[in-house]
């Protein structure tokens, strides 16, 4: 069965980038990858009374600069070395990027959202575009994996997933994390970062279900002391250059507090590493 993947563009270099890697990532994979672009005016003349649809003078501008812009995007993959086990489809839709993303997820059954970090808009030092920061956060019908400008796919070696232990895993929540190890016969590097690191008896019981749920690829536990889990996770993966981070979106978690000023300051890591969200399917 083919994988069905959708990648957002706005035209960007961080956008192409994250085409590439999903690309390069999923080489070995029967894919379809749905380009989509999101666009809507930016002007409007009195007669359109601030309403766009087709006909209009801003809705066929904007339609027009669209589809021209997914036209040079599949002439540039045109450029690169043909994988026969991958296929590309355009989409333009007149809507905001997160509707947008939600409407071709539902229609096309998508089973990946990859993405780059940061827009074309975006200011140079944030780590994370509005646009990704609001599909990672509202998203929930499937995983989304966040790209960074520089992230490259030579080979995944592991990637680390950072955990409590206080919560009961679904092994369909990590299926991805799973597969992509699968795939890059990489180790998921499970780690607990703590300043009791003894776990009780119930988050024993939750390291149990989660070993279950990995079954099928190969993973290590790691445990680090500290009550600051963004510097002891960022720690964690510079000392061993982490190929991706991954997290389960979880009310409370400490995904919800990823994007607060200070806390992005401390993860610089995600300028290289890319982000794998996936979602409490409880929610």
């Amino acid at each position: 069965m083919k994988k069905k993947i959708l990648i957002p563009t706005d035209f960007s270099k961080n956008a192409w980038n994250a085409i590439i890697y999903a690309a390069d990532l999923f080489k070995d994979k029967e894919c379809v990858f749905y380009l989509l672009n999101a666009h809507g005016s930016t002007a409007y003349s009195t007669s359109e009374m601030m309403v766009s649809e087709p006909g209009t003078l801003s809705y066929d501008t904007a339609k027009a600069k669209s589809e021209e812009g997914l036209a040079k995007v599949m002439s540039m993959l045109d450029f690169r070395e043909k994988n026969h086990k991958h296929s590309y489809s355009t989409v333009s839709q007149f809507n905001d990027p997160l509707s947008a993303i939600h409407s071709v997820v539902e229609k096309r059954d998508i089973g990946l959202v990859v993405m780059g970090t940061k827009g074309a808009s975006d200011y140079e030092n944030r780590l994370f575009g509005s646009n990704t920061v609001r599909v990672m956060e509202e998203l929930r019908t499937c995983p989304i994996l966040g790209i960074p400008l520089d992230a490259r796919v030579v080979h995944l070696k592991e990637i680390v997933f950072p955990t409590s232990f206080k919560t009961h895993y679904k092994r369909r929540e990590l299926l991805y994390l799973v597969e992509l190890a699968q795939i890059q016969a990489a180790t998921i590097c499970v780690l607990h970062v703590s300043e009791n690191q003894e776990l009780d008896k119930e988050q024993k019981e939750d390291k149990e279900l989660l070993e279950e749920c990995l079954e099928g690829s190969s993973f290590t536990f790691h445990e680090l002391g500290g009550s600051n889990v963004a510097n002891g996770v960022q720690r964690f993966v510079e000392s061993r250059n982490s190929d991706m981070v991954a997290f389960i979106n979880r009310k409370h978690s400490f995904f919800n507090n990823i994007f607060s000023k200070p806390m992005v300051k401390e993860l610089g890591m995600f300028s290289k590493v890319p982000l794998l969200v996936m979602h409490d399917l409880r929610n």
